[in-house]
């Protein structure tokens, strides 16, 4: 079960779940004084709950008045184990009826582009757009998951009530054809080489691809400084790419962002 919180302790439960999901012990990403600010000024505060445990959370807030009202969402958790096995897309289903409902059309939010799974999930499952890259937006982080990193990050912009979301919303995920990829003449602006580093390549072609390592978590465990080399890389490639004029329209399962000009 979804549903908003404003009770002190399912605020104080969520703190440490997200501290929990984030590797912070004793130090949240969002600490309870603020999720009871957000929760009281009317914006969006949820958790999931599951035979009576908090299993998930998401939290955003209003912004972008007069001109480009939007909500940022900020922090979503889901606690590790099948049994949240598809809340994180439930928890977004959520948070778009609540915008709807109160005539928010646009949710914007940043993800880290070398987590190829979270681009599945924002890109093709929600059908989301990816509208610019930021570089190091955050700075570097301590949290057990980015410890040591550069936060880039791409701004990701939700449009609600298109009809790409709507599809999206009834479980037809935007997966790039795989047809059209195989017709269109297209580049490759970056790929994983045969130890794993990242290839630089060329982009002329109107589609261009990019490739990102299949974990980049494990990666900064296991080899930092190849880690940091993909930040590079990708940052780069998708910089060079926007100014370029490209655009993301998808990403594959296996990890290729697809970006068309044009």
């Amino acid at each position: 079960m979804i549903s908003e919180l404003t009770e002190l302790d399912d605020l104080r439960a969520l703190e440490r779940l997200f501290a929990d999901v984030w590797e912070r012990p004793g130090e949240p990403p969002i600490g309870s004084d603020v999720l009871t600010a957000l929760a009281n000024s009317g914006n969006y505060v949820v958790g999931a709950h599951q035979d009576g445990r908090l299993v998930g959370g998401l939290v955003g807030w209003l912004g972008g008045l007069p001109d480009h009202l939007h909500l940022h969402s900020h922090i979503l958790g889901v606690v590790a184990g099948g049994q949240a096995r598809g809340l994180g897309f439930d928890l977004k289903q959520h948070q778009r009826t609540w915008c709807l409902d109160r005539g928010v059309n646009v949710i914007e939010w940043t993800f880290d582009p070398l987590v190829r799974r979270n681009a599945y999930f924002n890109l093709n499952k929600l059908g989301a757009e990816a509208s610019s890259y930021l570089i190091n937006l955050y700075g570097e982080m301590r949290d057990g998951i980015n410890a040591g990193e550069e936060t880039d990050r791409l701004l990701i912009s939700w449009r609600l009530d298109s009809p790409k979301v709507k599809e999206a919303a009834e479980g037809k995920p935007h997966d790039p054809a795989s047809e059209d990829l195989q017709r269109w003449r297209i580049d490759t602006v970056l790929s994983v080489g045969d130890g794993g580093e990242p290839v630089p390549g060329s982009s002329a072609a109107r589609v261009v691809t990019c490739q990102v390592p299949e974990d980049i978590v494990a990666l900064r465990r296991s080899d930092p400084q190849l880690a940091r080399a993909w930040r590079m890389a990708v940052r780069k490639a998708l910089t060079s790419a926007f100014d370029a004029g490209y655009q993301v329209t998808g990403v594959t399962r296996t990890g290729w962002y697809v970006l068309e000009r044009g």
